[in-house]
């Protein structure tokens, strides 16, 4: 689950609270950034328990109605459709959610007021409604009716942020990207999906986290000699003139661009100006792609820079 993308973001992060502290620690960051990709993923499995603890609460909610139904007289059975939700059945069973489940200390169980009032919110939505009235009975409406609960009541849920702040200080800056690889997961269930349904690993291969903690390592070290190649590009500024999130972006492209020769430096470049429109200043996207592009222009021209085809 954790991809380069969320490798660079975190970065970033990491090197500017270096930065912020004084930068005399490289081992603490090193060891600040495993930490935070690991609760990056720790996020993932959460978002994926949130699903299934909304589907007990719409079996408790159910339970209750229709023993309210049954003292008042009220024989007719309401329907369980959406607590036999077939995807959701798969996800509760999945053994490498109920593992990781088991051995943690958190429960969204505890979260009951804040399960309670997203429940009411599914009960609201049209999509929900549709889904009970359809008439329909396969496993891609089942799926297809949680995507779309993910989709528009999880994902850029405020009072939900507030909730994952308290539970973890990392967790509001991935979630964005969490999101994306919860709905890519939903997309893989199948009918044909067993309680052994493979989830996101925690890293695609072990060349991930090496290229996190290399990449820190060189932007750390060489900051220095980058400095000088975006100073003498921007002669006109003092680097000390430069944003510290400005200079921290280009400190870690440029350790990018050197050291990885197997990623192109367009990929690289990109990535560091998204990253800047994100993080920085409305201008700081404009200027670090061309100090990037100028950059790794004069170093290939001098032989300096050599990227592999």
């Amino acid at each position: 689950m954790i991809n380069r993308e969320l490798i660079r973001l975190k970065l970033v992060q990491i090197t500017y609270s270096y930065y912020q502290k004084g930068g005399k620690n490289p081992a603490a960051a090193e060891k600040e950034l495993l930490l935070s990709l690991s609760r990056a993923y720790a996020l993932y499995n959460t978002m994926l328990l949130l699903m299934v603890e909304l589907n007990r609460m719409a079996l408790r909610t159910l339970e209750m109605r229709q023993s309210r139904a049954n003292r008042l007289g009220q024989k007719e059975s309401l329907s369980r459709k959406f607590v036999d939700n077939r995807f959701l059945l798969q996800l509760e069973s999945n053994k490498q959610l109920q593992e990781y489940r088991d051995n943690q200390n958190f429960d969204w169980a505890d979260q009951e007021e804040f399960v309670r009032s997203l429940y009411s919110k599914i009960e609201e939505s049209e999509f929900y409604r549709m889904y009970m009235d359809s008439g329909k009975d396969s496993y891609d409406e089942d799926r297809e009716v949680w995507r779309l609960i993910y989709r528009h009541l999880i994902c850029n849920n405020e009072e939900l942020d507030g909730v994952l702040e308290e539970m973890d200080l990392y967790w509001n800056d991935d979630k964005v990207i969490v999101d994306t690889f919860v709905l890519k997961t939903i997309n893989r269930f199948t009918a044909e999906s067993t309680d052994e349904q493979p989830l996101m690993p925690e890293y695609r291969d072990e060349a991930d986290q090496e290229f996190a903690l290399r990449l820190l390592q060189k932007a750390i070290a060489n900051k220095d000699y980058y400095y000088e190649l975006i100073a003498s590009t921007t002669r006109k500024w003092d680097i000390s003139r430069v944003a510290l999130m400005d200079r921290i972006i280009l400190q870690l492209a440029l350790a990018e661009i050197i050291s990885f020769p197997g990623i192109p430096v367009s990929v690289s470049i990109n990535e560091y100006v998204e990253i800047a429109k994100m993080y920085s200043t409305s201008k700081s996207g404009k200027y670090i792609n061309a100090t990037l592009d100028n950059i790794a222009k004069r170093l290939i021209k001098e032989n300096k820079l050599i990227k592999n085809d």
